[in-house]
């Protein structure tokens, strides 16, 4: 089977996204989660009556209650939160120890426990993805010291934590700033990051805000966005690349071809390349002083 290749000018559709958000306890992450688009909240931290917006949960106890899930279950809603990855991981080790006693000792998973996690987790991401959702992880953030130097990481236990920074596409911090809310997506020397529309840091509005109620929605959709007119510009030049490759074939002299330089300079470094390749096929040359192809002969001649 021949290798699939996405040409540097072919289009990468981005539909959905993962995104993780991290912060200190008591930041409203979960609030700030709810303004994401039809959100279904899991709940493994038994927190969400806390929220200020509070909408459709489903209370997880148990990794039972959530393996089975389906894409029908989801039909209604455009965003999956985790809320909190931390205790889904903690909730998913107690469901791998019971299943598996070997994978555990005194509580703890064994080497091989810790990569049935690792796997587990993996796929369950990969199930919702699958679905064609956005889904939105919530971690709390834990705090290292570097000597004076406060580092900023998730609070994960295991290799899951690698995990969760592969699948996410985006990933912000909540912090509090001069008595503001920011989320950002930046890293930093101090903090992971991750930031692929290239936000600014944002301001989050109060939660009595109008703006409040969409928040995320319209962070994840511009962000969205911005990935997708990159894909734009590419879709762009490969038409814009076809054009010159089907025309040049039918152009046979000096004027015609001097007609398309502004387009093919305006097109980019590839389409003048077929254009000067098609000069040279014509004998023709180019002339500096005119800013023009010209027979070689008539170049000679001046």
């Amino acid at each position: 089977m021949p290798l699939k290749i996405t040409r540097a000018a072919d289009p990468i559709k981005v539909d959905r996204l993962n995104m993780v958000i991290y912060g200190p306890p008591g930041i409203a992450k979960t609030s700030l989660a709810f303004t994401a688009d039809a959100p279904l909240l899991l709940d493994f931290d038994n927190g969400s009556h806390r929220a200020a917006n509070r909408k459709d949960v489903v209370r997880v106890t148990d990794w039972q209650d959530v393996a089975g899930i389906t894409a029908e279950d989801l039909a209604p809603f455009s965003t999956v939160i985790v809320d909190t990855a931390g205790r889904a991981l903690d909730c998913l080790t107690v469901d791998i120890i019971r299943a598996n006693p070997k994978h555990g000792r005194g509580g703890a998973l064994t080497l091989q426990g810790y990569g049935e996690l690792k796997s587990r987790f993996g796929s369950f991401l990969k199930l919702l993805n699958s679905f064609g959702k956005d889904v939105v992880l919530i971690a709390h953030m834990d705090e290292q010291r570097n000597g004076d130097d406060v580092i900023e990481r998730l609070d994960v236990q295991g290799g899951s934590k690698g995990e969760i920074y592969k699948a996410a596409d985006a990933m912000g911090r909540l912090v509090i700033s001069d008595g503001k809310r920011w989320l950002r997506f930046s890293p930093t020397d101090a903090a992971f990051g991750k930031n692929p529309g290239q936000l600014e840091p944002l301001q989050v509005p109060h939660f009595e805000s109008p703006e409040f109620a969409s928040f995320l929605a319209g962070v994840i959709q511009t962000t969205k966005d911005r990935l997708n007119a990159l894909t734009e510009d590419q879709r762009a030049a490969q038409a814009e690349q076809e054009w010159f490759r089907t025309t040049l074939p039918n152009v046979t002299t000096a004027d015609h071809l001097n007609g398309l330089l502004g387009r093919a300079k305006d097109a980019g470094h590839a389409c003048k390349i077929m254009v000067r390749d098609r000069a040279k096929e014509l004998g023709l040359v180019f002339d500096d002083a005119r800013k023009a192809y010209v027979a070689a002969a008539e170049k000679q001649a001046a």
